[in-house]
């Protein structure tokens, strides 16, 4: 089969297939924040991929003043770096829900052409602040090299590290939307917002929060990205698309939906990354996808609502 043994099958599919989960680790924690801001509020946020750049910057501002001014820190500042990245993206993300996007709710296509515009503006604030190269934090020595189950197998510990940190972050969104009082509330807005607000919820301070999270997580995204590739001005641009992607084929409002469809696009786009080029992979993802969403326009997991 193509010169190789099996052997060697065996080996390209599990070291692609764990280079893949890098790419299904960011893909989703992007995904994640999306789906919460798409799905359940039904903003098209054309700037979520700029607040995966904000994590990622953050954490490249964080090494730098470590590796300068702080070297003793440096096998630990990687995780206050993926706390701030949160915690500023999330704040930027509030700020933007407060004074752009609570005036624009149910217009989605002034939402697009506004968070667009806001996009441009934080790419052009990205040069400004860091240049237009592209930059790279120092990594902690623990994150780098690999493991070696077998003698035609690496598996890579950044990309085991941010597998771990997706977890974590997946297992909190799926708590927070389900599990708790505000995902509660969440969940009620978005089913009925006038009888929600009737029945006392705030459905404002709901959508501030809801958007600031869904900004969080992808500033989180962005502090893993960091492990995996370098950062420009345009680095989030670039993953908007797939991002995208992932929500609309797993089912916007569907937390499983977007799991699953994150790990078959990386997938797929991984191995057939091997075998053709990275441009033919990504168009045979995408007509596959389209196939698909052809015979279930809902995507993997359409939400059940009461009609």
């Amino acid at each position: 089969m193509g010169g190789y043994t099996y052997s060697e099958l065996g080996a390209i599919f599990a070291m692609q297939g764990f280079a893949g989960i890098s790419l299904f680790s960011v893909l989703l924690l992007m995904a994640l924040g999306l789906a919460i801001i798409f799905g359940q509020m039904g903003v098209i946020n054309m700037a979520h991929g700029e607040f995966m750049a904000v994590g990622a910057y953050t954490t490249y501002f964080i090494s730098t003043i470590t590796e300068n001014y702080l070297p003793s820190l440096m096998p630990i500042y990687f995780f206050i770096a993926i706390a701030v990245s949160f915690l500023f993206a999330g704040l930027l993300g509030y700020l933007a829900e407060f004074s752009l996007i609570r005036h624009l709710y149910k217009r989605p296509l002034d939402t697009l052409l506004a968070t667009w515009g806001l996009s441009l503006i934080m790419q052009q604030s990205f040069r400004s602040f860091f240049g237009a190269r592209e930059v790279s934090p120092t990594l902690p020595d623990w994150l780098l090299g690999s493991y070696q189950p077998t003698e035609m197998i690496d598996i890579p510990i950044n990309g085991m590290f941010v597998l771990g940190l997706t977890i974590i972050v997946t297992l909190v969104v799926f708590y927070l939307l389900f599990k708790s009082s505000w995902g509660l509330k969440v969940r009620a807005t978005t089913q009925n917002r006038v009888m929600s607000g009737a029945v006392g919820i705030n459905t404002q301070k709901v959508d501030r929060y809801t958007f600031a999270l869904g900004c969080g997580i992808a500033g989180i995204a962005g502090a893993a990205f960091t492990t995996i590739a370098s950062t420009g001005p345009t680095t989030g641009s670039l993953y908007i698309v797939d991002t995208f992607m992932v929500v609309v084929f797993g089912g916007a409002a569907s937390l499983f939906g977007t799991i699953a469809s994150a790990f078959s696009i990386a997938q797929a786009q991984s191995i057939l990354e091997f075998f053709i080029s990275g441009s033919m992979a990504k168009v045979y993802t995408l007509l596959a996808l389209i196939i698909i969403l052809m015979f279930k326009p809902e995507g993997l997991f359409a939400s059940k609502v009461r009609r």
